[in-house]
C-alpha cells in the first residue's frame, strides 16, 4: 500500500516523552537536528509554514518526468527515438517520433504543474493568514508562516487555531475554552478545553507571560487526535497534561472572547496535518492496462521482427548463392546485416503502437472534463458552485467505481436541526406551514421573543398554549424551557442560545416560540418568561445526560413553592419509569415508532411533582453522595434513578437532522448501479445510523451486525470452507455492519506503519448498570447465540486453513473483515479518525481491487480523498482543505450520482470505444507492412507513401474517432439516471479488457489480409489484361481499401449520429483527397523527388475502373461478415445468455423469522439523540464554574478588580471570579484526572470517582453536584424584547456577561409595556386524536 502515507506513532511499550517545548525561547529549539535524507541533517522543530504541493520549483522537472516515464509506453517511445537517431538502422526520420512524444509529455506536465499552482497558492494563503504572536512584552500581528514552537499566541473568539496550542489562560471562567471541532471530527456541537490552574492564576498579562519560562515533555508528534500526553514543569513543579489542555490546529474559537497558548507542534508536526497524508499519482485501471497492452505489443513486435530478420538473412544467402554478382552490395557480414535488419524492422513496426492514441486520448480526458464544468445540471446556485473537474485524468475511472466512501456531517447531512413534529398527552401535532406560506405572515406576532426563522408552526397547539386551559400543554413546554444545559448570552438587546447539541437549540427554541422563554440562569435558578410573565426556578438538583443514564432531569422549585421533577431522554428509560400504563402512553409508543419510521429523532418527556416530604428524605441521601470520594458516580446514580420514578409521561419531541437535497434518491440510485456505500465518520454510532435510516442506506428489513457479532465471524473465519460459504449465504440477506473506531484500531494492524494505538486506563467509576440494561445484555447475548444458530460455522478445524498458513492472523482477519463487508448492502464506521478512514480505503483496495470513491467536505477527509482512486469534495462549510485536495468538486452530494451514472458512464464508454477502434484501425493499416515483407525479400521497404503514414493518424482517420471520444452516447443522460443498471459495464470492465483487445487486434489482422491479398490477387490478374500494377498503384489501392474500410467501421460503431459526426467524417475523406492531390502534385515532386515520390499515383489508380471495383470488393469483405456476425450475436447469442443471479438483494425481501431479533430495535433508533448524548455542561453549571458572576460580587481578590489597560501589561479579559475559588480548584483537580491518561478522549466526561493521591487538596464542602440554594422566588410580567438565537448550529457569541442573572442595568424587563394582550386569542381547536386501537 505505497499510495498510503501516514506518519508514524509512538510504540505503547517503549514510547518516550523526547519532545521538549521551551516557552520563549526559539534559540533553544533552533539547536536540535534530526537525520535526513542521506547525510543531511534537518530541523527537529518545523515552522509554522505547511507545504502541501508535490512539486517545487527545483523538482518540478526531474520529478515530473520520473513520474511520466514510469508510464510504460512513454519509455517504449523513448527507446524507438532512440533506435531511430542511429542511421544505420532507421528506416523513418527520428524527429517524427521525437516530436509527438514532447507534445504529449508537455500536455502532462502543463496539467500537473496547474493543478500544483493551485495547491502552491492554497498553501501561500494559510501560511499568510494572521495571528497575534508574543514579542517582548505585547503581542504583533503576524503570519503563520512565522509561528515557531515555543512562541505564546493570542487568539479571539472565531479564529482558526494556527497550531497544536497548550491552553494557558482565556477570558472564561477558569480559563475554559470552547471550540468547534467540525474541521476534524466532522461534529458541530461545542466542545470545552480547559488551562491549568497554575498558569490560569499567574499568566494574568503580558508582561508575566513574557516571563513564562515553562518546559513542556511531551511525545514526538504523531497522528493521534484525541491523544495527548505530557506534563508542564515550572518552577520547580510539574504538572501533568492530557488532550483537554491542547488547542489543535483547525479548532476555531467559540464563544471565547480570548485565550492564550503554547506553541508545542506546529506545521507539518501538528495532528491534522500528520493526518493529511502525501499526493500520490493516481493511475486509472484503463492506464494500468495499457501499460501491459504495451509491454504485450512490443514482445510481439520483437518476435516478429526476428522472424522476419530470419527470413531476410535466409533471402540474403539465396540471393548470394544464385546472383554471386549482387553480392557487392552487401559489404557486412550476414549477421551483421541481419542485426541491423532487426532493429529497421522493430521500427519500421513500431507504428503498431500509435503516438496519437496517446495524444487524442489526452485531448479526449480534457474535452470530457469541460463537458463536466459545463454541465448546467451540476451547477448549484445559491453558492453559484458549478461542479469543476481539478484532474482531467480520472474521467473513465468515473465509470468504474464500486465503493464509495462518503463523509456524513456537511455531506450527507445540512448541519440544521429542525423542530418537526411533537406529541402532547397523546395528540400529534405537526407542522401547517410546510412550504414556509405563514412564516413569511409571521404567525408567532403575538410573540415578541420568537425566534423569526423558526420553521415549525400549528394553529391548534398554538390556541391550546396561549388560552393556558391545558395543564400537560404548559408542563410539556416547561419542561423543554428547564430542562437543558443551554446558556444564553445578550447581545443587541437579543438573546443567544448556545447549547453543547443543535438538538438541545431547537427544543429551547420551540419552547420559546411557543411562549416558555429560557431567560436565564444562575448557579442555583432558571428564568424563565411564561407567557409574559417572569418566574425564576430554583434548581434543587441536575441530573445530566451520560451514555449509560440516556436521560437528563431537573428537579425546581417553582415560584408556587411546589417541588416539581422534569426528565426527558430515550423512550426506552422513560417508559419503564411510568407511574401507569394507559391509553395515552400506548398511542404514545405508537406514535414513537411512527416517527423512527420517518427517521425523526426523538425524546421522551415525562414529569412528577415532588412532595416536600419526599425531598427531605432525599435530599441528605443526594448530598452524601455528592461528597463521597469513592464511588461517587455509582452513588449519585443510584440517588437520581431513586428519585425518576412514578412519573407522569407528557409526551414527545421530533427532530429532524436535515439532508442535502436528494440524497435518500441519491443513494438509491447509486445502489442499483451496484455500488456500496460505506459511510465514515466521527460521529456516534446511533447519530450515524439515524442518518443511515434517513438517507435509505439502511432499511428495516436489514441485519445489522455490531461489533460483537462481528468479532465471532472473524475468529472463525480461518476454520475455511464452511464459514465462507456462510459468508455467502448472507448474500441473500440485506445485511449492514456499523462499527467503530477502537474496532478499527485492533483490526487494520498490517497497514499501519506504527504500532497499536495507546489504550490508557481511564480512572474513572464504575457504575452499576439498570436492571433494563441487564435485560439488554441478556438479549444481545441471546441475538448473538441465534445469530449462529442461522450462520455460525463448524468448530471443526478445515483444509483450507492451511492453504492459508502463510498469512499472519493480522492479515487473515484483514481479509475476513473485508470479505464480510464486500458481502453486505452498507457499512457504518463510526468514531473515526482521519486516518482510520484512509485505512478503511486502503483496506478495500488492498483486498479487493476495485475502483473507489471517497467524497466529504472538510479537513478530516482530506487524507480519505487523497487514498481513494478518486476523490471528490464538496463546497460545504467546513473550508476548502477537501476542495484544494480533491479529483472532481461539487456543490452538493446529489450531484454524484450525475457524475458517475452520465459522465463517468459514457467517459468509460467512449475511451473503451476510441482503444478498441484506434488498436483496430491501426493493425488493419499497419499489418500489411508485415505482409508485403514476404514479397520484398524482407527489406523492410515501406509499403504506403511516407506522406500517408505521416498523416493517417493525423488527418485522415483521427476526426471520426476523436468524435466518439468526445460525444458518443448509447442512451441520453435521462436513460442513463434511469437505468442505472447499465453502470455495471464499467465495474466489470466489459467495453475494454483483454478480449476486446483480442478482438480488435484480430479483426484489424483480417482486414489487413483482405486488403493485401485481395488486392495482390487482382493485381496479378491486372496485369494480365495490360493494366498497370507498379508498387505505387499497388501500395496505393491497399491504402485506399484499409480507409474505406475503417473510416466504414466507425460509421457502423456509433451510435450517437450528429451533423458533427457527418462532418467529421466528410472532412476526413476530403483531407485525404486534398492532401494527396498536393503530395502527388507535379510541383512538388519538381522540387523534391526523394521527398514525394508518388507522382500521380491515386490519379492513376482512380483512372482504372478495374482498381475501383477491387476496392469496392475489399470494403465489402470487410464489411458484410463483420456485420452479419454483429447482428447474429445480438439476436441470438444473448438471447440464449443465462441470465445470472442477481447478487444485491432487493430492499423489499423480508427476513426469514428466525432472523427477525437480529436487526436493530426501533426503539434504539427513534432515540438516538438520547442514547447518543455524552455528558453535557450541568457538572460545570451546578458548580458555577461556566459562569460569569456580576460585576458587584466580586471581592477584592477577583480579576475584575485589576486595571484592564493593556499599557499596564493586564490581559484584555473579563474574569469575574475569586481567584481561590474552592468550587473551581476542585473542578480542575477532578477534570485533570478524568483527562489524564486516556487514550481516546470524551469532551465531557460522567462525574466519576477520582483518586486523590498526588493532588491538591478537594475542598468537598464546595464540591456537591446538584445541591443547591435559591434566592427569592419572584414573578412579574414582561414587555417586549427582540430575541433571535444563532445563525448556526455553532452560536456565534459576543465578548459580553452571560445574562445569568436578572441585571437591571442590562435588562429591565419591567420598563416595557405591552401593546394590548398579545397572550390570547380566539382560535378554533380541531385536536388531532391518535387512536389508542392502532
Amino acid at each position: 500500500m505505497d499510495d498510503v502515507h501516514l506518519g508514524e506513532d509512538l510504540d505503547d511499550n517503549g514510547r518516550e516523552f523526547t519532545w521538549e517545548v521551551k516557552a520563549n525561547d526559539r534559540t533553544y529549539h533552533k539547536q536540535f537536528k534530526k537525520k535526513g535524507f542521506l547525510c543531511w541533517r534537518q530541523k527537529k522543530y518545523k515552522t509554522n509554514a505547511i507545504h502541501t504541493a508535490k512539486y517545487n520549483f527545483f523538482s518540478f522537472l526531474p520529478l515530473n518526468l520520473f513520474e511520466q516515464f514510469r508510464r510504460v509506453s512513454n519509455l517504449y517511445f523513448l527507446f524507438i527515438i532512440i533506435l531511430q537517431s542511429i542511421p544505420e538502422v532507421s528506416t523513418l526520420p527520428w524527429f517524427t517520433l521525437f516530436a509527438p512524444l514532447v507534445c504529449l509529455l508537455m500536455i502532462r506536465a502543463t496539467r500537473d504543474l496547474v493543478d500544483d499552482i493551485g495547491r502552491h497558492r492554497s498553501d501561500k494563503i494559510i501560511n499568510n493568514r494572521p495571528c497575534q504572536i508574543l514579542k517582548g512584552k505585547s503581542f504583533l500581528w503576524k503570519k503563520w508562516k512565522n509561528l515557531c514552537v515555543g512562541d505564546v499566541v493570542c487568539l479571539s473568539k472565531d479564529s482558526i487555531v494556527p497550531a497544536d496550542l497548550l491552553l494557558l489562560a482565556s477570558t472564561e471562567p477558569s480559563s475554559l475554552c470552547y471550540v468547534e471541532t467540525a474541521d476534524i471530527d466532522g461534529e458541530t456541537n461545542l466542545k470545552f478545553r480547559q488551562a491549568l490552574t497554575v498558569t490560569h492564576h499567574e499568566l494574568t498579562s503580558p508582561k508575566k507571560m513574557a516571563s513564562f519560562h515553562g518546559t513542556v515533555t511531551c511525545e514526538e508528534p504523531n497522528s493521534r487526535m484525541h491523544h495527548f500526553v505530557g506534563s508542564l514543569e515550572w518552577n520547580n513543579r510539574k504538572y501533568p497534561l492530557d488532550i483537554g489542555n491542547l488547542l489543535l490546529r483547525g479548532c476555531k474559537i467559540r464563544n471565547t472572547d480570548t485565550c492564550y497558548g503554547l506553541v508545542v507542534y506546529a506545521g507539518l508536526d501538528t495532528k491534522i496535518m500528520k493526518n493529511c497524508g502525501k499526493i500520490h499519482l493516481k493511475r486509472t485501471k484503463l492506464d494500468l492496462l495499457m501499460n501491459k497492452l504495451v509491454v504485450m505489443i512490443f514482445m510481439s513486435l520483437v518476435m516478429v521482427s526476428l522472424l522476419l530478420t530470419c527470413g531476410f538473412n535466409f533471402m540474403v544467402k539465396e540471393i548470394k548463392s544464385k546472383h554471386f554478382y549482387l553480392s557487392i552490395l552487401y559489404v557486412r557480414s550476414e549477421a551483421m546485416e541481419s542485426f541491423f535488419i532487426f532493429w529497421g524492422f522493430l521500427i519500421l513496426l513500431s507504428v503498431m503502437v500509435p503516438m496519437a492514441m496517446f495524444i487524442i486520448a489526452e485531448f479526449i480526458y480534457l474535452g470530457n472534463s469541460f463537458f463536466i464544468n459545463w454541465d448546467v445540471s451540476m451547477y448549484y446556485e445559491p453558492l453559484d458552485m458549478p461542479a469543476k473537474a481539478r484532474s482531467t485524468s480520472l474521467n473513465d475511472q468515473l465509470g468504474q467505481v464500486q465503493y464509495i466512501f462518503s463523509d456524513k456531517t456537511g455531506t450527507l447531512t445540512q448541519n440544521i436541526m429542525t423542530f418537526k413534529k411533537c406529541c402532547i398527552n397523546g395528540c400529534i401535532y405537526d407542522s401547517d406551514d410546510e412550504h414556509g406560506t405563514l412564516r413569511k405572515l409571521n404567525p408567532y406576532a403575538w410573540n415578541r421573543f420568537a425566534d423569526g426563522k423558526f420553521q415549525f408552526y400549528n394553529e391548534e397547539l398554538e390556541y391550546i398554549v396561549r388560552s393556558q386551559e391545558d395543564k400537560l400543554v404548559r408542563e410539556f413546554w416547561r419542561l423543554l424551557a428547564l430542562c437543558h444545559t443551554v446558556m444564553v448570552q445578550e447581545k443587541d438587546n437579543q438573546l443567544l442560545y448556545q447549547a453543547a447539541s443543535p438538538d438541545e437549540e431547537a427544543l429551547v427554541t420551540a419552547a420559546r416560540n411557543f411562549g416558555y422563554v429560557f431567560l436565564s440562569r444562575t448557579q442555583d435558578t432558571i428564568t424563565l418568561v411564561e407567557l409574559g410573565e417572569e418566574r425564576v426556578y430554583q434548581v434543587l438538583a441536575m441530573m445530566d445526560f451520560n451514555s449509560v443514564r440516556k436521560r437528563m432531569s431537573i428537579l425546581v422549585r417553582k415560584p408556587e413553592g411546589s417541588i416539581c421533577l422534569y426528565t426527558k431522554g430515550a423512550d426506552t428509560v422513560i417508559l419503564e419509569r411510568l407511574r401507569k400504563k394507559g391509553p395515552i402512553e400506548t398511542t404514545t409508543e405508537e406514535v414513537l415508532a411512527a416517527f423512527a419510521e420517518q427517521t425523526l429523532r426523538t425524546l421522551c418527556l415525562a414529569y412528577k411533582e415532588v412532595s416536600e416530604d419526599a425531598y427531605k428524605v432525599w435530599e441528605p441521601e443526594h448530598r452524601e453522595a455528592a461528597l463521597l470520594l469513592q464511588n461517587r458516580a455509582q452513588a449519585l446514580h443510584q440517588v437520581y434513578n431513586k428519585m425518576e420514578q412514578n412519573l407522569q409521561l407528557l409526551g414527545a419531541t421530533a427532530i429532524e437532522d436535515k439532508l442535502q437535497d436528494g440524497v435518500p434518491e441519491t443513494i438509491k440510485c447509486l445502489k442499483k448501479g451496484n455500488i456500496k456505500i460505506w459511510v465514515l465518520t466521527g460521529d456516534k454510532p446511533e447519530t450515524a445510523v439515524n442518518i443511515g435510516f434517513a438517507c435509505q442506506l439502511l432499511s428495516e428489513n436489514m441485519l445489522i451486525l455490531e461489533d460483537k457479532d462481528i468479532n465471532l465471524l472473524l475468529e472463525n473465519y480461518c476454520n475455511g470452507i464452511d464459514q465462507q460459504r456462510e459468508f455467502k449465504v448472507m448474500i441473500h440477506h440485506n445485511v449492514a455492519l456499523v462499527i467503530n473506531g477502537e474496532f478499527l484500531d485492533q483490526l487494520l494492524l498490517s497497514l499501519r506503519k506504527e504500532p497499536r494505538a495507546l489504550v490508557q486506563n481511564a480512572v474513572v467509576d464504575e457504575v452499576t448498570e439498570e436492571q433494563g440494561m441487564s435485560a439488554m445484555d441478556f438479549l444481545q447475548a441471546r441475538r448473538i447465540s441465534q445469530f449462529w444458530k442461522n450462520f455460525g460455522p463448524s468448530r471443526g478445524p478445515s483444509q483450507s486453513a492451511a492453504s492459508k498458513i502463510h498469512e499472519s492472523p493480522e492479515v487473515r482477519r484483514e481479509r475476513a473483515f473485508v470479505d464480510l463487508a464486500s458481502r453486505c448492502q452498507a457499512v457504518i464506521c463510526c468514531r473515526v479518525t482521519p486516518k482510520q478512514k484512509a485505512l478503511v480505503v486502503a483496506l478495500v483496495k488492498k483486498y479487493q481491487q476495485v475502483v473507489t470513491l471517497a467524497i466529504g467536505d472538510g479537513a478530516n477527509d482530506v487524507n480519505m480523498i487523497k487514498t481513494a482512486d478518486i476523490g471528490v469534495g464538496l463546497a460545504g462549510q467546513e473550508g476548502m482543505q477537501a476542495v484544494q485536495n480533491s479529483d472532481y468538486v461539487l456543490a452538493q452530494f446529489c450531484y454524484l450520482q450525475r457524475l458517475l451514472l452520465v459522465h463517468g458512464r459514457w467517459s468509460y464508454m467512449r475511451i473503451c470505444k476510441f482503444l478498441r477502434y484506434f488498436f483496430y484501425k491501426t493493425v488493419a493499416s499497419m499489418m500489411a507492412q508485415i505482409w508485403f515483407s514476404l514479397f520484398n525479400g524482407f527489406s523492410a521497404q515501406p509499403l504506403y507513401e511516407g506522406w500517408f503514414l505521416a498523416l493517417f493518424n493525423l488527418l485522415y482517420s483521427t476526426l471520426p474517432v476523436l468524435y466518439i471520444g468526445l460525444f458518443e452516447q448509447d442512451v441520453t443522460a435521462e436513460k442513463s439516471l434511469k437505468m442505472p443498471e447499465l453502470y455495471v459495464a464499467g465495474q466489470k470492465e466489459e467495453l475494454f479488457n483483454y478480449g476486446i483487445f483480442l478482438q480488435a487486434i484480430g479483426h484489424g489482422i483480417l482486414t489487413s489480409l483482405i486488403n493485401f491479398f485481395i488486392t495482390l490477387l487482382a493485381c496479378h490478374d491486372m496485369s494480365k489484361f495490360g493494366s498497370s500494377s507498379d508498387y505505387q498503384s499497388f501500395g496505393v489501392l491497399v491504402a485506399l481499401s484499409g480507409l474505406l474500410s475503417i473510416t466504414l467501421e466507425v460509421t457502423l460503431i456509433i451510435k450517437y449520429w450528429t451533423l458533427l459526426c457527418v462532418g467529421s467524417i466528410v472532412l476526413s475523406l476530403g483531407s485525404y483527397v486534398l492532401m494527396t492531390s498536393l503530395t502527388q502534385s507535379l510541383w512538388l515532386y519538381r522540387i523534391s523527388p526523394k521527398t514525394f515520390p508518388f507522382l500521380f499515383a491515386d490519379y492513376n489508380v482512380f483512372s482504372q475502373p478495374y482498381s475501383l471495383l477491387v476496392i469496392l470488393l475489399n470494403v465489402t469483405l470487410n464489411t458484410l461478415p463483420i456485420l452479419a456476425c454483429r447482428t447474429i450475436h445480438r439476436t441470438v447469442v444473448l438471447k440464449l445468455r443465462p441470465k445470472k443471479e442477481e447478487e444485491v438483494p432487493s430492499e423489499e425481501v423480508a427476513i426469514e423469522p428466525a432472523m427477525r431479533h437480529l436487526r436493530r430495535g426501533i426503539p434504539a433508533r427513534r432515540s438516538s439523540y438520547a442514547f447518543s448524548h455524552r455528558e453535557g455542561y450541568a457538572s460545570l453549571i451546578t458548580q458555577g464554574t461556566i459562569l460569569r458572576r456580576p460585576t458587584g460580587e466580586l471581592d477584592g481578590g477577583d480579576r475584575g478588580g485589576e486595571s484592564q489597560n493593556e499599557s499596564e501589561e493586564d490581559l484584555p479579559s473579563l474574569r469575574k471570579e475569586s481567584l481561590f475559588n474552592p468550587r473551581r480548584i476542585s473542578f480542575l483537580a477532578k477534570k485533570r484526572l478524568q483527562h489524564f491518561g486516556r487514550g481516546s478522549q470524551e469532551e465531557v466526561h460522567n462525574v466519576g470517582t477520582q483518586t486523590v493521591e498526588d493532588q491538591t487538596t478537594l475542598h468537598l464542602d464546595s464540591y456537591a453536584p446538584g445541591i443547591k440554594k435559591a434566592p427569592a422566588s419572584t414573578s412579574t410580567t414582561l414587555g417586549s424584547l427582540q430575541v433571535s438565537s444563532s445563525e448556526d448550529q455553532t452560536f456565534h457569541t459576543v465578548p459580553s456577561h452571560y445574562t445569568l442573572v436578572s441585571q437591571p442595568e442590562h435588562l429591565d424587563f419591567r420598563s416595557l409595556s405591552l401593546r394590548g394582550p398579545p397572550w390570547k386569542g380566539s382560535v378554533s381547536p380541531s385536536r388531532l386524536e391518535v387512536p389508542t386501537n392502532h
